[in-house]
Parts: structure tokens; sequence; C-alpha cells
């Protein structure tokens, strides 16, 4: 969720970190704000509600002279404590206007604290739970055994507070250094020539440099102009863990483009090689990290995929690729749930925990619950040195580069990618297949992002087909076997971003319920089975497409090229390449990835930004 930036260098602060919040608006956001020391022994802030150009704005407005230092930060805020407003926004100020903070996270705690401060004749300025961290940095340099010491006021404030958070903290005082905590929130540390950064995304500082470390849990980081160090929470210095981005600039930027989600569905091809580049090897498939034996994996007699949203879908699918393949039962929960359900865990069932950002607060509490039962942990994530990946035995990276829009493309069909590789790096251990089976399923995944270019050049009728929906009250999704998810899938991208009463279906469930809600012109759209690989099925879901249009339905087919037997009950037919069944979601949901961007196009929306969403959740 929130945007945060830290700036210590030679540049103008003001000039980073606008450029890094701009970077970082994808997030979500409904106010922002900046701190910079100015040189002068002042801290100049300036805060406004709605969208950043607000806050430019404001900014415009000054001679200048108040934002000209060289050491700062910025806050994009996602409001959890009081309603999105200029009082409520980011950073807050201790009552003498020396300390600023800028905080990600919840603090559970806040109101004992709160009234910690306030019986001590503290006047809250703000609704927030933030703005307690700043009164008690604020007193924890004025005295006692840290006065004086910035990193060591932030280390005994942060072991006082519960939840999850990431602080950010500068001080009048201290005009060449900022310091920065972290628990089970993102932060990373950006290391360049003469300069620092710390930010909660890459994204907010790869213009300048690539190198970054990581930021552990419960750990702090100052940085300076000159260097950084991390410590505990303890203040006892730690060993910091240095990586290098593997994507530039113009990997960030639209490319051409009106909106990213339009880059990056064009970029999908790429995100899949990527995601399978590395992983076959040998004659064997292998992950990024594992510190998990053969053994251990030939121990598991249990799967659970926990994730959320879209990558609970791709999750769905890989209950079909692991139970197909290595013959053990696979269950895929909603990790919001997970823990609460109290699961049935041990050491021999291997939860695989799917998560983008590798920061998503039920993703990664659903984690720690699984440890905490001895269960073996495995994470499929799109972002080096997150939270998940560090706390799990084996990680398995998409690496499908940075994605900016909130709704999930190209990272969606890279989760799918990554979860048949973990379905045939189980079989291969368990000895469910042979060795040359192994590689040639490998070898049909590797050639999947040909067929996706193929795709991706035929969808000018699915443009089309969009402005036309544009209208539509509502739209319905159906579809089997592994064309369930697709269908599932299809509905959230039309509800994120079309803001569209849309529902997925599994087509067989149709006789027992939602086809009440068919009527005269409902578009539905119906994810086709192989006529070759699930006749079947296939037989199946043609008699569910002639039982909705007798009632006055539009269908919109989407189905394999030569599939001739449904084209006379399709009234829309948008062919995708024939591939091998468990495939084919890889080409059949971007159609409905397109459809969706268009019809948010035509109802005049933001692609890039549906209301009330965040790209990154990291609060339960």
């Amino acid at each position: 969720m929130c945007g945060i930036v830290g700036y210590v260098g030679h540049r103008p602060a003001l000039d980073v970190v606008l450029d890094g919040l701009r970077r970082l608006e994808y997030r979500g956001y409904d106010s922002a704000g900046v701190a910079l020391l100015d040189g002068a022994g002042g801290l100049a802030v300036e805060r406004a509600a709605g969208a950043l150009s607000n806050l430019e704005k404001r900014i415009a407005e000054d001679d200048g002279q108040r934002f000209a230092g060289t050491s700062g930060m910025g806050h994009t805020r996602w409001a959890t404590h009081g309603a999105p407003t200029d009082r409520n926004a980011h950073p807050h100020r201790d009552a003498a206007g020396r300390v600023a903070v800028v905080h990600n996270g919840i603090i559970e705690n806040f109101a004992a604290l709160r009234a910690e401060l306030e019986a001590a004749g503290v006047e809250m300025a703000s609704e927030t739970d933030s703005e307690t961290a700043a009164h008690l940095v604020a007193a924890a340099f004025a005295e006692g055994e840290t006065a004086g010491d910035l990193t060591a006021s932030v280390c005994a404030v942060a072991r006082r507070l519960e939840g999850a958070f990431t602080l950010v903290v500068t001080h009048a005082d201290r005009p060449d250094e900022i310091v920065a905590a972290r628990r089970s929130s993102p932060l990373v540390v950006g290391v360049g020539e003469g300069e620092h950064f710390v930010a909660s995304d890459v994204a907010a500082f790869i213009e300048h440099t690539r190198d970054a470390v990581e930021l552990g849990q419960d750990q702090v980081v100052t940085i300076s102009r000159d260097g950084y160090r991390v410590s505990d929470f303890t203040g006892v210095e730690v060993a910091a863990k240095p990586f290098t981005v593997d994507w530039d600039l113009s990997a960030a930027e639209k490319g051409g483009h009106d909106y990213f989600m339009l880059k990056e569905i064009e970029e999908q091809p790429e995100a899949l090689e990527n995601t399978l580049r590395g992983h076959f090897t040998g004659g064997s498939v292998v992950l990024d990290e594992r510190r998990l034996t053969d053994q251990d994996l030939r121990d598991i007699d249990k799967v659970f995929v926990v994730a959320c949203g879209t990558a609970y879908h791709s999750g769905l699918l890989a209950k079909y690729a692991i139970e197909h393949w290595c013959r053990i039962p696979v269950e895929v929960e909603l990790a919001s749930e997970f823990r609460y359900r109290d699961p049935v865990l041990g050491r021999d069932t291997l939860v695989v925990a799917i998560s983008q950002s590798g920061e998503t607060a039920d993703t990664l509490e659903a984690v720690r619950h699984a440890r905490t039962q001895r269960a073996r942990v495995l994470a499929i994530c799109n972002t080096n040195g997150a939270q998940i990946p560090r706390e799990s035995d084996a990680v398995l990276y998409t690496h499908a580069g940075p994605e900016i829009g909130v709704a999930a493309t190209k990272t969606f069909l890279a989760q799918i990618a990554a979860n048949y590789l973990v379905g045939l790096a189980l079989a291969q251990a368990r000895g469910t297949k042979y060795s040359d089976e192994v590689a040639r399923e490998f070898h049909e995944l590797a050639g999947m992002p040909e067929a996706v270019r193929r795709t991706l050049s035929t969808v000018d009728q699915v443009r089309e087909l969009g402005r036309d929906m544009a209208g539509s009250k509502a739209v319905l999704f159906l579809g089997r076997h592994v064309g369930y998810p697709v269908a599932l899938e299809g509905a959230l991208k039309l509800k994120e971003l079309a803001y569209m009463h849309a529902e997925g279906f599994a087509a067989g469930e149709l006789k027992h319920g939602p086809i009440a809600l068919i009527e005269e012109g409902l578009p539905v759209v119906v994810v086709m089975p192989s006529p070759e690989g699930r006749a079947l099925l296939h037989a199946k879901l043609v008699s569910n497409i002639r039982e909705i249009q007798a009632r006055g339905a539009r269908t919109i087919v989407i189905a394999e090229e030569g599939d001739e037997a449904v084209r006379p009950f399709a009234d829309e037919l948008v062919e995708v390449p024939s591939v091998p069944t468990l495939l084919q979601p890889l080409v059949s949901t971007i159609p409905l990835q397109v459809l969706a961007a268009e019809i948010a196009r035509a109802r005049g929306f933001d692609v890039d930004k549906p209301r009330n969403l965040a790209k990154s959740v990291t609060v339960e």
C-alpha cells in the first residue's frame, strides 16, 4: 500500500522524493506529503489529500527556499486510521516540529501509546496511529539513554510498537541522516555514489541506482551521504544482504502506451520467458533458492496453496497440475482464511505461498502459521528480497519485472508458469514422472511465450468487442476444468477495472442456480476446453451454451483455433492457439485481460489505478 521514499545525498532532495513518489503511485494512495531538511536548521513539511498533483501544486506556490535541502522523505498514504485528509496525511511531526515520521502499516497498540502521550500532556494533531511514533521518537531523542542518538531512539521506539510497520524518521538536529525501521512491511535500501535511498519499492530509486540492500525483519537502517548501517532493534549491527535489480528505468515507464497495464499485457511473452529461464538445467527442474532436500520433497503427502486475489486463481491452476503430475492431494486456500480455520499441517505438508510483492499481509501470516506447525513452505514471488521468500524453505522467483498496473496481468501468467515448475520439481523428486517426461512437459511450457505472442497479435477483435460491451450492466463468465479459474480471473479483472457486476462460475453449476441470472442480451463469456484434449467436457459446455442462448444470452466464446463444433453457438467467437490442456490458461486469459481493459477505457476509467485498490496489500 503506502509508498515511502527517503533520500540523503548531493541532489535536490525534493526532486528525488517527488520522482520516487510518482513511481510509487501504482501502490494506491489517497494523500501525499514530504518532509525535507532545509539546510538552515529547519524541517519543511507539506501535505495534501488526494492526488500527488495536489501536493505538487502546493509546493509550487512556495518560493522554493523551504525545500532547497539535499535530505528528505516523502509518503503516499492509504488511509487506515483516520480519514484521507490534509490533517491525517504524512509526514507527522512532534510538537516542536523537529521530528518527522512517515509510516506504512498499522501500529496495533497505538491506542495505549496515544493515551500515554496524552496523559503526559502531548496534544495530538491527527487521528492516525502513525503520529504516536513521531512523539515517541522525539521524547527518546530528548532525554534518557538514547538522548541525542537518532538511531538508538528509533530502535527504542520500534521495540515498543506492535503490529506491522515501516517507519522512516528524520530530525532537524541530524540533517545528514535518515533512520528507517521495518517489521513485516516492505523496505529496501538503495546504494549510490555519494547518496543513499530507502523506499518501499526499488522502483522509487531505479533511475539513480540498481544496487540495493535487503532489510530483514525487525531491523533498522541509518543512511547518510557516505554509507549505511544496519542493526537489529536492540542496536546490534547485522550484516546486510546486497543485490542488484535485474531491470532498469525503461521497464518502469509506459513505453508509448496509454497505460502501464496495456504495456504489461504485451510484455507477457517476455515475462514467461524470464520466469522459465534457468529453471531446467542438467535434465532437471531447479528452483531459485532451496533449503529442502529431495527426501524432504519425497516425504510430502499433502500440498496447500495459499494466496489472495489473482494469485489465488493461479493457485487453483496449480492444483490441476500438481495433482495430475504428482498424485498427491492439493488444497487451495484464500490466505486470509487459512490460519483462522486451524488447518491440519505437519512436517509432511508443503505450503506453497504465492504473492507478487512477497509482502502480502494475509499470505505472510499464513506462512508464519504454517511454520509454527512445522510445515515446509515454498514461496512464489516477483520481488527479490521480500519478506515471504525470506521466511520460506524454498523460493521460485517469477522474474516478470515491475508491474505498475494495479490489476495483475503479466504476473498472473508468470505465476501459472512458476506453479507448473513447482509441480514438475515435485514430480521429479517423488519419481512420479521419469526425467524424459519432465523434460517433455518443460519444453511444452517453454513453447508458450510464442503461443502468447500469437494470441496478442489477434486481440483487435476483442478490443472492438469491449467497446461494444461497455454499456452492459453485468457479465457472466463460465469455464470447466482449467477454464474455471480463468473464468474467475476474467470476472475479477472486469470488477477491478470497469466496476461492473461480474461473476465467474463452473459451467456445471449453471443449472444449480446461476441460470436464473440469464436474461435477454446478457453477455456470457465462455472459456471452452479443447475439443480433443477434453472432448467430454467440450460437449457438455456446448450444451451449457445452448441452454443460455435459448434464454436470450449473448455468448462470447473463447475457443481453440479450428473448433468448428462450437462456432454455430457463439455470437462472438474469439480463437486462441491450440495448446496442451494444462497450458490453455496461458492463452485463454489474454482476451479476458484485454476485454476488461477496453471496457474500462470505454467507460472512462483509469485502467492503471482502479478506485479503492492498492497494488500491495500490507495490512490484514
